[in-house]
């Protein structure tokens, strides 16, 4: 018996692994379908993985993706997203050689409800609100008082079409969804590729995101609500190619807050040609602050957020658009949006302006400032940035 189940473990490592030209030992390529909630911690080794249904890693629940892995989603099986909930964590450190990539077989934008991530750290939401339900078809609590809360690490992570509306959910999901997620956790040199809504947004929270790119997603490249104060954002790329509508929707779930969030080294460009999602729904601006959004933002690249005509109508592109009267008088005049060393180019407005005339806009001095030097995100090109042959840092 015993030769018996040694000869078998022979056979079997054999089957796992060859001898190449040097005499070093390669693994086959692991082939896998991930599907349910994931109740124990587990590691999935470099392989092709098939995504069936919403997954979730569960409470307490590590899950570790090795470099190179790809997961592909299949619009045909149902709903499919991935799923961090709170007191979960996600490892996925992929490189900029080898990304992990999750993507959908049928390349089509608004596919699959992407990766979705919910933490307890702090929000404010609608009526000063401390804890909400999201609206991602999960309806999950987020929201609390653990500022370091930790989902893990995401790096070298690319999510291609994104943005499907999951269940009953009231709007679509995007690329990445962090709902209230904490200082603990990492989130760096991340894509977020061809979704149907917005490359990544925020619900909250204290989490920073380090260079990320957003290319070619139908909403906003990036977008936040309930109070997001993230403080150590840096080299941020959107590109609008196709349909997009803002740069950034910067809001606060008209929270007059004192705190916002900061960002260091953006570029957003739009190329021409790019339309607003939705006919008769104009959104052409780079720069959207409403509903008492703010925040601090240096280093900025803008460029292509010129005229846009429907029907007979001709909408300006502005650099700076701010959307209503609160937001003008609680955040502009009180010195709660900053935006400084910001080069602008091929844009009609590129002065802050209000989305009415009865919103006059007067930065105070210092609190807008303008550069011919700026450089906006820097970023290195590799495999993790690149789709079909295509740099997407352009």
């Amino acid at each position: 018996m015993k030769k018996l189940i040694l000869s078998l473990t022979i056979l079997s490592t054999i089957f796992v692994s060859c001898t190449n030209d040097n005499g070093s030992s390669t693994a086959d390529p692991v082939v896998g379908e991930i599907t349910g909630t994931i109740t124990a911690n587990k590691t999935f080794a470099k392989g092709t993985y098939t995504l069936k249904g919403i997954v979730k890693v569960a409470s307490g629940v590590t899950v570790t993706f090795d470099a190179g892995s790809t997961i592909t989603a299949d619009k045909a099986t149902g709903d499919n997203a991935f799923v961090v909930l709170n007191g979960g964590k996600a490892i996925m450190n992929g490189t900029a050689s080898e990304p992990i990539v999750f993507t959908e077989k049928s390349g089509i934008p608004g596919s699959w409800g992407g990766i979705i991530m919910y933490g307890d750290a702090p929000i404010t939401g609608a009526g000063g609100l401390t804890s909400l339900l999201s609206e991602d078809g999960n309806s999950l609590n987020y929201g609390g008082t653990n500022t370091a809360h930790n989902g893990g690490s995401l790096k070298y992570v690319r999510v291609e079409y994104a943005g499907s509306k999951l269940a009953d959910g009231n709007k679509e999901n995007n690329g990445f969804t962090f709902y209230a997620c904490g200082t603990g956790t990492t989130l760096d040199h991340l894509v977020s590729y061809k979704g149907a809504d917005d490359g990544y947004e925020f619900f909250g929270g204290t989490v920073s995101m380090t260079n990320a790119i957003s290319y070619g997603n139908y909403d906003d490249a990036f977008d936040w609500q309930d109070g997001w104060r993230g403080q150590l954002n840096t080299n941020w790329y959107g590109l609008q190619v196709t349909k997009g509508n803002f740069g950034m929707e910067i809001e606060a779930s008209s929270n007059n807050n004192a705190f916002g969030p900061k960002v260091d080294g953006i570029t957003l460009k739009r190329i021409a040609g790019c339309t607003p999602e939705v006919v008769g729904d104009v959104q052409v601006d780079c720069f959207q602050f409403k509903k008492e959004g703010n925040g601090e933002y240096n280093n900025i690249i803008i460029d292509g957020y010129g005229n846009y005509t429907e029907g007979s109508t001709i909408y300006q592109g502005a650099a700076v658009k701010i959307q209503d009267a609160a937001t003008n008088a609680d955040q502009v005049n009180a010195s709660r949006i900053k935006l400084t060393n910001v080069k602008i180019t091929n844009t009609t407005q590129t002065l802050p302006v209000g989305a009415t005339s009865a919103i006059v806009v007067s930065f105070p001095v210092g609190y807008f400032t303008t550069s011919t030097t700026a450089t906006g995100a820097t970023l290195t090109t590799g495999a993790w940035a690149t789709v079909g042959g295509i740099n997407l840092i352009q």
